[in-house]
């Protein structure tokens, strides 16, 4: 089973999309977007759900918490960060994108780091590809590729780590990349997603992002 004492849940649906509390998300929370009843996570967002504010895409993703449900947000200096991962993508909008990692900044629309999976029909594989912002006021981020040949419905890992000393790594199925950030992220509010954010907006409601998690933890090791 995964342990979801640390974290709550955005679902899109609603105005504003509904947010399921970490109480109540450990207590077996299951819906047509969200379950985990099997011992995996199962999360679906469909290109017609609801969006957050200041979102233009729906998102059915794990937002971290303590276990009373209060946010958890840290400065990255204070312990060697890390989110790993195990996940098999199952389904992605026209666009191919969805986003299946986050390292967020509080109360800011510019993530310090996606992690994007991207299909590619002709190759019918898909890329892992790393969105960074080396420093916050980035207005574009930096876009590697970190791993390529992921088919639909096969199982890979991914770790994100971010050291003390602001050193960024994303492992992701058979790749690696890593680079320090700005130190000028040192003083800004952090917190990891996990999940299904489906990068498109437009089609059917059958349409969208689809992924199934077999592992997912969260450590933040003290130095």
């Amino acid at each position: 089973m995964i342990d979801l004492a640390t974290w709550n849940l955005s679902i899109p649906t609603g105005n504003p999309p509904a947010t399921i509390d970490t109480p109540r998300l450990v207590n077996g929370y299951k819906d047509k977007y969200f379950h985990s009843d099997t011992g995996t996570l199962f999360f679906w967002a469909p290109v017609t759900g609801s969006k957050t504010e200041n979102a233009i895409y729906p998102r059915t993703e794990l937002r971290e918490t303590y276990s009373n449900g209060k946010l958890h947000n840290w400065t990255y200096p204070s312990a060697d960060n890390f989110l790993r991962a195990t996940l098999a993508v199952n389904q992605v909008p026209s666009s191919g994108k969805i986003v299946i990692g986050q390292i967020h900044a509080y109360k800011s629309t510019k993530p310090l780091l996606k992690v994007e999976y991207q299909y590619k029909a002709t190759k019918k594989t898909g890329n892992i590809v790393a969105k960074v912002r080396i420093r916050p006021d980035d207005d574009d981020s930096r876009v590697i590729i970190v791993a390529e040949g992921v088919p639909l419905n096969q199982a890979f890992k991914y770790i994100i780590h971010l050291s003390p000393g602001g050193a960024l790594g994303v492992s992701a199925a058979n790749g690696h990349w890593d680079s320090a950030i700005s130190k000028t992220w040192r003083t800004k509010l952090l917190y990891f997603k996990a999940g299904v954010y489906t990068q498109d907006n437009t089609g059917y409601t059958s349409e969208g992002g689809k992924a199934t998690f077999s592992k997912l933890d969260i450590d933040h090791d003290k130095i």
